[in-house]
């Protein structure tokens, strides 16, 4: 009889340090959850410093080792000081989540009204911590041949939306970097991926801008549970995994394969 999946050393991250960045709340929470019930210790990055204690109580609840950290992952220079601790609090970090963004004033305005500023920003907040994170653990990842490096992007980073810019661009951005890594670090037995999340309900979907649809326009008739997300996430931290780079991973129940969850429109098949 064959070994269950469950049960499998392939799944185990007994022993493994995973550092993720915006993972003292919404899906950056759970995703924290996943990566500590499959064994891993949990370094917690953010910049609220009251969620990031509330994930590494709920880690330790769990049994595990977990270290919280706030820091501006925006300020390229302080970035490599923030992983030197980590390293010190649980060791060399096997596994990097790359999470963190400033989404606030993304979306909504004409192209005419958008500043220099805005635009710079905009791309900025999303893409320089998933940079400058991915630098500063490359090398000491390289150095020991493993590693996983996975990038949270979104479905907007890979279609149009009206009077979105600076959001969708970043997004696609982080999925070229995704690329760009896993050809450039593949040598060295570093991997690299992306989860591209669909709808799924966090603390903060009420009040954003970019709510929940109705279940009727996602083509499996429900959002997604933040719980589901985890699972892909620990699994790309695995060595189930191993064989997978450069890969982009979406997680939406069908949402960007019908075309219709990310605008609204559902067209109806007309009756004969």
């Amino acid at each position: 009889m064959s070994e269950r999946y469950s049960q499998s050393p392939m799944f185990d991250l007994t022993g493994k340090v995973a550092a993720i960045t915006g993972g003292g709340s919404g899906l950056g929470l759970e995703m924290a959850l996943g990566l500590a019930r499959a064994g891993a210790d949990v370094a917690v990055i953010g910049r609220r410093p009251r969620p990031i204690e509330e994930a590494v109580r709920r880690i330790n609840d769990l049994g595990g080792r977990s270290f919280g950290i706030s820091a501006d992952l925006t300020a390229g220079g302080t970035v490599g000081a923030v992983f030197a601790q980590i390293e010190r609090e649980l060791g060399p970090v096997d596994v990097l989540v790359n999470n963190a963004g400033l989404v606030a004033g993304q979306g909504g305005r004409a192209i005419w009204d958008l500043s220099d500023d805005d635009w710079r920003s905009g791309i900025s907040g999303i893409l320089d911590p998933a940079f400058f994170c991915s630098r500063a653990v490359s090398k000491q990842m390289s150095d020991r041949g493993r590693g996983k490096i996975i990038n949270i992007s979104s479905g907007l980073g890979m279609r149009g939306a009206r009077d979105n810019y600076m959001y969708g661009c970043a997004k696609g951005a982080i999925v070229q970097l995704t690329r760009s890594l896993a050809v450039s670090l593949g040598r060295y037995g570093v991997t690299a991926n992306c989860v591209v999340p669909g709808f799924f309900p966090t603390e903060g979907t009420a009040s954003s801008p970019m709510a929940l649809p109705s279940a009727e326009f996602i083509p499996v008739g429900r959002v997604g549970r933040p719980d589901e997300l985890g699972h892909l996430v620990t699994w790309l931290a695995s060595e189930a995994s191993n064989y997978m780079t450069g890969e982009v991973f979406v997680i939406d129940g069908g949402g960007l394969a019908g075309g219709y969850a990310p605008t609204g429109y559902a067209p109806v098949t007309p009756h004969v």
